[in-house]
């Protein structure tokens, strides 16, 4: 046999495994989760008191500067 006909069988022989690795498709994705819970604790109170803590420090800080 030679080789260009080697070649060529190999060529149709990769081609058909292709097609078959095609046909085979894809598998059916599970079904999504239930959502996630909500968090536990509530992020309100402590953005307002951050805010307010930084406000004072601050205000305190462009009053009471040292003089140099």
């Amino acid at each position: 046999m030679k080789i260009q006909n080697k070649r060529i069988i190999t060529l149709i022989l990769f081609v058909l495994i292709s097609f078959v690795g095609v046909a085979q498709g894809t598998p059916a994705l599970p079904p999504p989760g239930p959502p996630a819970p909500p968090p536990g604790l509530p992020i309100d109170g402590g953005i307002i008191s951050g805010i307010v803590f930084a406000l004072f420090y601050g205000a305190k800080k462009l009053l009471f500067k040292p003089n140099n």
